[in-house]
């Protein structure tokens, strides 16, 4: 039950950073909803088995940028979520380049993080 909450705040979260960021949008043949669905569910799954061993990879880069160098991982999560979902499902989120996904990455962590306080 936890994933699938995560999986529709996270796909809530990407539908708000569509709407602030203006380099993302759906895409696909499918409504916007159906789009943020399938976006949300790579996202969500990226997050938990990509995005760790990222993390312990950069981390010597992570510490000597204070942290800030998580913001960069954090695009490039939303990036690689947006690939694979226009990729494989064929509907997505399509993201016009790496400041619109950082901007986007970091709409959609302050979305989770208060979706998610909401939750509990």
């Amino acid at each position: 039950m936890s994933f699938v909450l995560n999986w529709i705040f996270t796909a809530i979260a990407i539908a708000f950073a569509s709407w602030i960021v203006p380099g993302i949008a759906p895409f696909g043949p499918y409504e916007a909803w159906m789009c943020f669905l399938f976006a949300g569910m790579f996202l969500s799954l990226v997050n938990s088995l990509v995005k760790p061993i990222v993390s312990l990879l950069s981390l010597p880069v992570t510490i000597i940028t204070l942290g800030i160098f998580q913001l960069v991982v954090n695009a490039f999560m939303l990036e690689l979520a947006s690939w694979l979902s226009v990729n494989v499902l064929g509907a997505g989120i399509a993201i016009s380049g790496f400041t619109s996904a950082l901007f986007g990455s970091i709409i959609i962590s302050i979305g989770c993080a208060i979706l998610g306080v909401a939750k509990r």
